[in-house]
Parts: C-alpha cells; structure tokens; sequence
C-alpha cells in the first residue's frame, strides 16, 4: 500500500481564544487538519497545531519524499521525512506538518491491521483516561462560573491558566487559584499554566519560585511553563526547589531538542503536542526517554479531534500517561468530530479499541469550520 498524495484543510470560523497577547480571532487558523490518501482507497487523519499556509508550504517539500512510500511504515517513513530535511528548517514548519502525516500513517496501519494506535504503539496499559478541562483564567466570577459547569458536566481535573495570572500582582495571582479551588473542591485535580510561551514573558526564576509556595498553599498539582521556554537553567533550579511538580515542553519539537531538559532533570512533567513535536512516533520516543530520568508524559493538547483521539492513543500506550488534555468549548472537538468522548461517572474517557485512531469527522462541521476544503475524495 503506497502514499498517494496528502491533502490539507485549515479550520477556521470557531477558533477558540488562547490567552495569548496577540488574540486569537474566530477566523484565525492555527489548526490544520491533513488526510494521507493510499492508493487501496484508506485514508488516515492527522491534526497539525500550526497555520495551513505554512503546512502547504512544507508539503511542497516533503511530497517528493513521501508520494509512493509504504504507507504502512509511519516511523521509517517519517523519520526519512526528519533526515532529509533537516537544512530546511528543523524543529519548525516542517516538522509541524511531519507531525500530522506520522499521525494520519499510525491510523492508516491500524485501519489495515484492524487494531487500535495504541496497541500498535506497544500495548495498552489502559482503555481510559482521565481528561483535565483547560480552561483560560479570568476574573474569578466569570471563571469560576465555568468551572462549576464543567464540574456539573462531570469533569474531575482541570488546568486554569493565561489571562491575568502573572501579569497584574500576587494578589490577583492568588485570589484566582483560590477561587479556583474552591469552586472544584478539595478532591479535584488542579493546575496552573502560567504560559510562559506567550509574547515578551515577564515571569523569571525568582517570581516562579514565589508563585510555587503560593500554590502549594491550594495543593496544586502541577506548575505549567513558569519560565519562557529556553531558560533550561533556571527550569532546573526551580525544579529542584519548587514544592508543586513543575511541567514545559509544549514549544518544543522532536526528541533531540527534549533530551538537555531530560537530561538535566528540569521538569517533573513533560508535555510534548504530537500535532508538533513530530508525531505520535516521536512523542512515543520522548516518552521512553522520560522514563528513564523518571518524568513523566502528560501531552499537551490545545487541540483538535483529531489530535485529542492521538492523544487518547498515546496514553493507552504509555505507562505513566494518566491524562490528557482537553480543551473545552472548541467546536473543533466538540462539534467535528464522530467519536464518542462522553465522560464516565468517574469523570475518565473511554480509549477507543476500534481499528485506528478511533474517530471520524462529521461531513456537515467540516464543510463548515475548513471553508469548503475537501479532504476526502469528492
């Protein structure tokens, strides 16, 4: 069975805001869904967190080096993909789009093989996971207010970051994780991101240092992207002497650039994206190498359907990876996408165990959220 072509579709019309100081529009794309075509009629289905143009862009490059590949192969293939194209941009647009075609060619083998991702990827350790909301911060009032729907909806762990936190005060920082707290309950898993990528980052070791002892105080689970990305020494010391787990990795790419940050113990909990970081096969290796520094994998996920059913895989594979992410109130999950991510009385997902990646897309959300982009045959 051989690659055919690759074919892309942007979403736009219902993109959720991000937090970010250059705000997201509803029209903005940042997610890009692509569909590898076989030529025996199987499609497979990949999600890249980066703009369509740029992911068009990187197939103008990688298509010469994938039409007419095994498309039963993913991790040979795409690691052909990373070796040949390096000089052009490691770590950046293409391996963004790497990153959807290695998905959509796992969910390729496990539709031949009739076996879900997971168990392609290795085993699986278990056929559910805990999801934890992500939710933006805001005033308490209005955050809060959400909160407590998502707790009604049955959710039991939630990530609240972004916004004012680290921006204003401690005070502001504080009330927040306070209401917070109080509005999931004592029982609850709760972290904090305090999103460290954004823009001009202001928040340094000693302001992180502050901030863990504060969120301590509410038993927060884990201290999210603290530092801006690069700041390797500083993760290290705070990680040493921070009193809550301290995460990042969501900006990274491929394996090569996680391993300083294994190595040097910087985080207790490593977050790659597998809609960027190279796919599911790099995230896997990323993950084997955490284990043997005893960090753990938690993907990060501002996602899409698509990459939400990766995630699901990778965590059925994975021994330690005992959540995901999930972004709530983005059509893009909600709405596009066939699969069943209803939560269980216990507040956990079920892992699909159907042949693949375990979801497909509502034809009607497709043709509205990619502007009439067709990623299957017509």
């Amino acid at each position: 069975m051989k690659i055919r072509e690759v074919r892309t579709a942007g979403l736009r019309g219902a993109t959720p805001l991000g937090g970010w100081t250059e705000e997201l529009t509803p029209n903005d794309v940042v997610h890009t869904l692509v569909a590898v075509h076989t030529d025996e009629a199987v499609v497979g289905l990949g999600s890249v967190f980066t703009s369509e143009n740029l992911v068009r862009a990187a197939l103008d490059v990688i298509s010469p080096l994938l039409v007419g590949e095994s498309a039963l192969e993913p991790e040979r293939v795409t690691e052909k993909l990373h070796q040949n194209t390096f000089w052009l941009g490691r770590g950046g647009a293409i391996t963004h789009a790497i990153s959807g075609i290695d998905t959509a060619l796992w969910d390729i083998l496990g539709q031949v093989t009739g076996q879900p991702v997971g168990r392609l990827l290795g085993g699986r350790y278990r056929d559910r996971v805990m999801p934890y909301a992500s939710v933006l911060m805001d005033e308490p009032v209005r955050m809060c207010a959400e909160l407590e729907a998502l707790r009604e909806a049955g959710f039991r762990a939630y990530k609240i970051g972004w916004g004012p936190f680290g921006r204003v005060d401690a005070q502001t920082d504080e009330q927040i994780v306070r209401a917070a707290r109080e509005t999931v309950g004592a029982d609850a898993l709760l972290a904090v991101d305090a999103g460290g990528s954004d823009a001009h980052w202001a928040g340094d070791y000693k302001w992180a240092l502050r901030t863990a002892a504060m969120l301590d105080q509410y038993a927060v689970a884990w201290f999210e992207e603290a530092l801006v990305a690069d700041a390797l020494e500083d993760f290290v010391k705070l990680r040493d002497s921070s009193p809550v787990h301290i995460s990042g990795g969501e900006t990274l790419t491929r394996r090569q650039s996680f391993t300083p940050y294994l190595q040097a113990r910087a985080w207790d909990i490593v977050q790659p994206d597998v809609t960027k970081v190279g796919g599911l096969s790099e995230a896997r290796r990323i993950a084997w190498v955490a284990q043997e520094y005893g960090v753990k994998l938690i993907p990060h996920g501002w996602n899409t359907v698509v990459g939400l059913a990766a995630d699901l895989q990778l965590a059925s594979a994975i021994p330690a990876t005992d959540l995901v992410e999930y972004r709530t109130g983005s059509a893009y999950i909600d709405e596009l996408g066939q699969a069943d991510l209803k939560l269980d009385q216990d507040g956990m997902l079920e892992i699909p165990d159907v042949p693949g990646l375990g979801v497909s897309l509502d034809g009607d959300a497709l043709d509205r959220y990619t502007d009439g982009a067709s990623l299957f045959d017509v």
